[in-house]
């Protein structure tokens, strides 16, 4: 939609109609069940340099404001507003080449409206005026980033790969990050792909591969590795995603060229990728340096034990490490130690992810030694490790006197009980800037749920969520965390769904959300019966008497 008034967007509106009527009558010519509206035509394009040289010499509102043009000056304007809106156009094309063409249609007919405008503005175009024209066609060659991951996942053969890769050919372009994702490349593919790369590689700095061999057979895939492998040697990236490729040591060594070459990656992501022991052994060999690497991302990988002293001996030599993710990897209590210990060199570390491993209670220990040392901490997502109450209690404490800005903490599925709660409510009690807590399926029962909601209750001012599901919660202990959180403006969710709460608590709960309804989470799953406990009647009363009973809590933060 034009937005440069009424005459503007008539301009608009006509330009539109011509270019779609000559596109498809071009189109329908050459095939007559296939409508493609861009690009227009040769003639399409001369008829439009043709209305606007008219309307820059013809009378109108906007003639009559700023005067018009003589018939050579608005000639020679004309064909540079096309020339410089068709570019415009082509390049956003490129960018969504499944599509028929009308919105690069609806953007040219735009631009044309609003270079005219400025044209008349400015009167006859100026060395200067032109120059500006010339800066606008050439800022739309100058794009940075080759993406071609979006519609749908497709294979692509020689034939696609010619034409979706054509704007990487280029002379001059500015391309220093490219995303090849969820296109799987075949051989004929990867051999267009090949020179083109190799030409680019002085200039590229991040590359995204995730995902772009998907469904092809295993001998196909290497050898497809293999190439774009040695184009990229030599490469200087600062990020580089091979995520998604069921890669397993033999994909790690068809990436060898391309790994050895690199010592100043930033960021590197090989997520879902197969990475057993052996394969994480190869990524730990055929990486010269890690020292300049910021982001290191194994999530959901069969790692195991032995793979994660592979990946420690990695982490050990990253000292500039902000985000570590190594969740879903298969890593018990040995990897988990070494990877603590290891982590205790990283002192810049923002965010870790070592959710859903098997760290069990002495990796637990040997953890919060490491993160007594991360002042930087801002997301620990520490849920399912098996830590249990002593694990658990030494995380909070170590957390306690770090990470002054946390965020988001998450401990949830660790068999943590009352016991527990004290130190857990300490150290949430001081973090002021906490966005996210999730303690969900642990059993902190009633008492420890109102130990933790009573650290909320001062400040905290930038909590959003908080998740205690699963904690086998009755009546009193979710009632004080509806009345503390109900009160932070801002707030958006109070999951406390799976708990053993009474068909009165509930009706309670609704009461104290009436004006905020949307932030109660569902109740679909809790047990009102309480089966676990004695019969609800004596459920409340247990429930008001415990209440009172630690009403005059207060929330030791010194422990």
């Amino acid at each position: 939609m034009c937005t440069l008034g009424p005459e503007n967007n008539y301009h608009c509106q006509a330009f539109s109609k011509i270019v779609a009527m000559n596109s498809v009558m071009l189109n329908s010519q050459r095939q007559p069940f296939s409508i493609k509206l861009w690009p227009p035509s040769q003639n399409t394009r001369l008829m439009l340099v043709e209305r606007m040289t008219n309307n820059l010499t013809s009378e109108s509102i906007f003639t009559q404001k700023y005067g018009c043009l003589t018939k050579e000056d608005a000639e020679e304007n004309a064909k540079r507003i096309e020339d410089v809106a068709f570019s415009t156009a082509d390049t956003h094309y490129e960018r969504e080449p499944d599509g028929d063409g009308g919105s690069a249609i609806q953007l040219y007919a735009k631009e044309c409206s609003k270079l005219m405008l400025e044209v008349l503005k400015s009167g006859a175009a100026t060395k200067d005026s032109r120059k500006g024209l010339t800066s606008e066609k050439e800022a739309a060659s100058q794009e940075t980033f080759f993406d071609i991951s979006k519609g749908q996942r497709a294979f692509i053969e020689a034939e696609e790969a010619e034409d979706i890769l054509r704007p990487l050919k280029e002379p001059g372009n500015c391309y220093t990050k490219i995303c090849f994702s969820n296109r799987s490349f075949g051989l004929g593919a990867a051999h267009v792909a090949e020179p083109i790369l190799a030409s680019l590689k002085s200039q590229l700095k991040e590359v995204d591969l995730s995902d772009f061999i998907a469904g092809r057979p295993e001998a196909e895939a290497l050898e497809v590795m293999n190439i774009f492998s040695a184009a990229l040697e030599g490469s200087i990236l600062k990020s580089l995603n091979l995520s998604n490729n069921a890669l397993g040591e033999k994909g790690v060594r068809a990436f060898e060229a391309l790994f050895k070459s690199q010592s100043l990656l930033e960021e590197l992501y090989l997520m879902n990728d197969g990475i057993s022991e052996e394969a994480a052994r190869a990524v730990c060999e055929l990486l010269p340096s890690t020292e300049k690497l910021k982001v290191l991302q194994f999530h959901n990988n069969m790692t195991g034990d032995e793979g994660a002293l592979s990946i420690s001996e990695v982490v050990k030599h990253s000292p500039l490490l902000e985000n570590f993710r190594c969740s879903s990897t298969r890593i018990a209590s040995d990897g988990g130690i070494a990877l603590s210990e290891a982590l205790e060199t990283c002192t810049h570390l923002k965010t870790l992810d070592l959710r859903d491993n098997m760290f069990g209670l002495e990796a637990g220990i040997g953890l919060s030694k490491a993160l007594s040392k991360h002042a930087d901490l801002t997301e620990v997502y520490l849920s399912y490790l098996n830590l249990e109450d002593e694990g658990a209690i030494a995380i909070a404490k170590a957390l306690k006197e770090s990470a002054p800005a946390l965020q988001v903490f998450e401990m949830a599925g660790n068999d943590i009980t009352a016991e527990a709660a004290p130190s857990i409510a300490a150290c949430i009690g001081v973090k002021q800037h906490l966005t996210k807590l999730n303690l969900a399926e642990n059993e902190l029962k009633d008492e420890g749920a109102i130990q933790i909601a009573k650290a909320l209750e001062e400040g905290h001012m930038e909590l959003k969520e908080v998740d205690m599901s699963s904690n086998f919660i009755r009546r009193a202990g979710a009632r004080i965390f509806a009345q503390i959180v109900v009160q932070k403006q801002g707030f958006k969710n109070l999951n406390i769904n799976g708990n053993i709460i009474s068909e009165d608590g509930i009706d309670e709960l609704k009461e104290i959300f009436k004006n905020f309804p949307e932030m109660l989470g569902s109740l679909e799953d809790n047990d009102p019966e309480g089966n676990l406990e004695e019969e609800s009647g004596e459920d409340d009363a247990n429930d008001d008497e415990l209440e009172s009973r630690m009403k005059n809590l207060e929330v030791n933060r010194e422990e």
